[in-house]
């Protein structure tokens, strides 16, 4: 435990370190980042295929709302708190008219996307904890 609370204010304090991979349940996945409002805003839109994760990083906890408007692959959406705890899991599908349902959490720091049912297949449940790691 401890060596998880230093990795966290390492990475939390450190520019050197980069996240490169999420890790839930001792399952690790390689992620990518949407840190910037430009790259949270875009998300997963029009891609066909993702390999990991996507990994989006607030500065502060609060409710978040996600939705799929031109995301062409089902998603499981992973919402987190400021502990590093799960505190929602939504499986999403792409959204082929409007209006598109949206997908919320009454709080969240972050928010791990990765394909659909991957919650499922790696008994990942609300109450889990998640970690960074750079390697």
């Amino acid at each position: 435990m401890k060596k998880l609370i230093f990795l966290l204010l390492l990475i939390s304090c450190s520019p050197l370190i980069q996240i490169k991979y999420a890790a839930i349940n001792n399952q690790k996945i390689p992620v990518e980042l949407a840190e910037t409002q430009e790259q949270q805003m875009k998300g997963l839109m029009f891609r066909e295929n993702l390999t990991g994760g996507m990994l989006f990083i607030y500065n502060e906890e609060n409710q978040r709302s996600f939705w799929m408007k031109n995301t062409l692959i089902p998603l499981d959406m992973i919402f987190i708190d400021k502990n590093y705890k799960i505190t929602t899991i939504h499986h999403a599908l792409p959204c082929k008219e409007d209006p598109c349902k949206i997908y919320a959490s009454p709080k969240a720091k972050y928010v791990l996307e990765v394909n659909v049912n991957f919650t499922i297949k790696n008994s990942i449940n609300v109450g889990d904890r998640f970690w960074f790691t750079e390697s």
